[in-house]
């Protein structure tokens, strides 16, 4: 009977307000759905990616394969996933979320981290994000990388520790930095807070963060997490910025 009322009830709120598009607004049939034409142009990863970095590569899909940079230069951390590539209706999503206050996409975009993470998680993991300056988050109010990392967490079944590391110093925006001056700008920013590091010690990490650039917040961030005592280390994002053919 509870469950008519609630169906009932559903039925009656999409009549007042429809489903809308969370990147457009079009009507759609669903809660929490994307249209056809937004649809369109999301660049899910769903086949064969690097294990690694997440990055979608040609080929049938197969257990553990790297991409050329992964083997050119070893990762600090041992896998990694993410949920799409970081453009067209992604990356709208992505930036509406981190600096549009769209909260309401947590809900969507962890559903989809949670599908991509599949093949890294494993029992007894601490789930964290990559972690913001306290200026910064006085500026902006919300961590999105925390939010997502709950949000995985709660779906995975997982313990999140959204204040595991934490910024020891302000760094600029890595916006248009290159590579090496990213690492440059992160070098010794980010630690693992002292009282966690018990709880850590011989645990495996699951690393949050919304995009993978050239991966220099997270290798801070898994450098920190290794230094801590962390048994292995993994990385889960949003999206993950497309190589270079």
């Amino acid at each position: 009977m509870l469950a008519g009322i609630r169906l009932a009830s559903t039925a009656a709120m999409q009549t007042v307000f429809p489903p809308r598009c969370i990147a457009c607004g079009e009507r759609v049939e669903g809660e929490f759905g994307l249209c056809g034409a937004c649809w369109g142009e999301t660049s899910f990863i769903l086949g064969l990616a690097c294990d690694c970095c997440g990055a979608p590569l040609p080929g049938e899909e197969a257990e553990q394969v790297l991409c050329d940079e992964c083997l050119r230069a070893p990762r600090a951390w041992e896998r990694g996933r993410a949920a799409m590539v970081y453009s067209g209706t992604g990356r709208r999503l992505v930036l509406a979320f981190k600096h549009g206050d769209r909260l309401d996409l947590t809900r969507p975009l962890s559903g989809w981290m949670h599908r991509a993470a599949g093949p890294i998680l494993e029992p007894g993991m601490i789930v964290a994000p990559v972690p913001l300056h306290r200026l910064r988050l006085l500026k902006r109010r919300y961590n999105q990388s925390a939010l997502l990392a709950k949000a995985v967490a709660r779906q995975a079944g997982l313990d999140c520790l959204p204040d595991l590391f934490e910024r020891t110093r302000a760094t600029p925006p890595q916006e248009g930095l290159s590579a090496a001056a990213r690492a440059e700008n992160l070098a010794g920013a980010i630690a693992l807070r002292p009282k966690y590091r018990a709880q850590i010690a011989g645990r495996a990490v699951l690393i949050v963060d919304d995009v993978l650039t050239t991966g220099a917040t997270l290798t801070a961030t898994a450098e920190a997490a290794r230094e801590a005592g962390a048994q292995k280390v993994v990385v889960l994002t949003l999206a993950r910025v497309a190589k270079e053919p």
